[in-house]
């Protein structure tokens, strides 16, 4: 079998197959991350990114290869999520760019768009890390240019793609110290080279091994569970079942033996909505039930309940509709009048967004360790400000690169602020001033940020060795500006450690915003200590509620 030239139609089915193959890996391309903190998402960023760019390359499906690549660049631009999804997004955005005038394309141009969506790719990023993504992404483009010198075959050039990106993927270990003292291959570079498996199984008519898809989380479920109904068309007494019910149970083996077909038929008595995941571990519960204390009650059958939230759905759904009238009542031709500034951050938890709206913090943008928002979910964001000068600030080194696109693609004038923390976000938050400039505000707020150390306690979530510090899995792990400093299987002394890293003569503040997991005891013994051990230091304690992470530190 040979292809002496591709079309659109070929080159969107080879899109759908790459996305589909990527996503049924997903999984697997999350375990390589090199840390092993609970929020290894690469692969689940570069799947939901390819298949944002799948979806609009299928809308778009036509003869035209040019306009079928440039509709995958719309597509994974405005789908783009952590790093590794900007890059990607990048790479076919050179890809698209090299080719959008072309109907068909020969062995030569094929080779030569993937030249140029590595040379994209580079550019965009401010210091690239070779032995990542790009390193596969550009030893498979030279590679593919050297064998179009003498083949006009293009299964053959995606060959060459495949077989060298699978090579230099083995070879990032080589170039990147910290993966080869870890065991593993980069995440990213393999996610791409999945990516191309899909390209060349399409070409060739193969079918790929039938490993499971990437299940979407329990978040997404509830969010879609939610929004199949419309709040308008219902009245609050119509509501049959008034109570939101999430909870997750960690099994006991000395309860009852947990069966996911019983638990979901038993539960299904007790309401509605009702969505049930589970593991060895844990079960995770979501249903709208009019007595959720039997709903716990059942679910201590099996083990030890954490994570519980019920909201009132009643209370929410006349608050909703009143919002509705008031929204309608005022909604009118008049253009609302712009505000000057506007500040948007990225975080995750309750509490913590409560803290960055106190501080005058405009919109709080959902996500952060193990949903990275995408750039449509940040244009939007920036959309809804209604503001002239906005300061973005990502709190999240892995959603600085999506929050950049999408300061590109807006017409509101936007400085992203490259906070890597929550800590770092609030501090750049205190550090503004409306009387200045956004250039004076971003550079201001941005040396702000440099000017505090960042603690977090989480947990290991297998065995590795990093730096020469032995982790085993369930280890808590104290992280001191992104380095692991610690790791214990006691909390209490990972914690000990990392503030005696941390803290010095010249700390004056530290600010503690604890868990959803901890209880106020815990805290309260942790703060007593500390006032002990350093009578002069200055301590603010918040509630953050944030997940995965026990204990986040601000020393300033």
């Amino acid at each position: 079998m040979s292809i002496q030239s591709l079309d659109g139609n070929q080159f969107a089915e080879m899109i759908k197959k790459g996305a589909n193959h990527l996503g049924a890996n997903a999984q697997m391309v999350d375990a390589l991350n090199v840390f092993p903190v609970p929020d290894g998402d690469t692969g689940t960023n570069m799947n939901l990114s390819m298949t944002s760019g799948s979806k609009e390359a299928q809308k778009n499906k036509q003869n035209h290869i040019g306009k079928v690549a440039m509709a995958l660049s719309k597509g994974l631009l405005m789908g783009a999520r952590g790093n590794s999804g900007v890059i990607l997004s990048q790479l076919f955005r050179g890809f698209a760019k090299d080719i959008e005038q072309k109907s068909i394309l020969n062995a030569k141009e094929f080779a030569h768009a993937f030249e140029a969506g590595v040379e994209t790719a580079y550019k965009a990023v401010m210091k690239p890390v070779e032995g990542t993504i790009l390193t596969v992404a550009k030893d498979s483009a030279q590679k593919a240019i050297e064998t179009a010198k003498s083949e006009a075959d293009i299964i053959v050039i995606m060959e060459s793609v495949l077989n060298e990106a699978k090579a230099s993927l083995k070879r990032t270990p080589d170039l990147l110290p910290v993966l080869k003292e870890v065991g593993v291959v980069d995440s990213g570079g393999q996610g791409l080279v999945c990516v191309y498996e899909g390209f060349l199984a399409s070409l060739k008519g193969e079918t790929l091994p039938d490993t499971p898809v990437l299940e979407p989380s329990m978040d997404e479920l509830v969010n879609a569970q939610h929004h199949q109904s419309v709040q308008g068309y219902l009245h609050t007494d119509d509501i049959v079942y008034g109570y939101c019910t999430e909870f997750m149970v960690k099994f006991d083996p000395k309860k009852e033996k947990f069966s996911e077909q019983t638990f979901q038929a038993d539960l299904s008595r007790f309401g509605d909505s009702l969505l049930v995941i589970s593991d060895d571990d844990v079960v995770k519960v979501h249903i709208h039930s009019e007595k959720p204390g039997e709903v716990l009650s059942y679910g201590q059958k099996y083990g030890s309940l954490i994570n519980m939230k019920i909201e009132n759905m009643r209370e929410q759904h006349s608050t909703i509709i009143e919002n509705d009238k008031r929204h309608q009542s005022t909604n009118n031709p008049t253009q609302k009048e712009k505000q000057p500034y506007a500040m948007i951050a990225v975080s995750m938890g309750e509490g913590i967004a409560e803290l960055f709206k106190s501080l005058g913090v405009e919109k709080v943008i959902e996500g952060g360790q193990t949903m990275n928002p995408s750039t449509e979910d940040i244009v939007k964001a920036i959309q809804s400000t209604h503001a002239e000068k906005i300061l973005l600030l990502p709190n999240n080194k892995n959603i600085i690169m999506a929050a950049e696109q999408a300061a590109e693609v807006v017409e509101e004038a936007v400085f992203v602020v490259p906070t890597k923390t929550v800590p770092q976000g609030l501090a750049a938050v205190l550090a503004f001033n409306a009387s200045l400039s956004l250039e004076q505000n971003g550079e201001g707020m941005s040396e702000a940020a440099k000017e505090v150390k960042t603690g977090q306690i989480t947990y290991a979530v297998r065995d590795t060795v990093i730096d020469g510090l032995s982790i085993q899995k369930d280890d808590y792990m104290g992280i001191h500006d992104g380095v692991i400093v610690e790791a214990n299987k006691v909390m209490e002394s990972a914690v000990k450690t990392l503030l005696n890293e941390m803290l010095d003569e010249d700390s004056e503040i530290l600010t503690i915003l604890y868990g959803e997991d901890m209880n106020a005891n815990e805290v309260d013994k942790l703060v007593g200590d500390l006032h002990n051990q350093y009578p002069d230091l200055e301590i603010e304690v918040h509630n953050g509620k944030q997940p995965l992470y026990p204990y986040i530190f601000s020393v300033e």
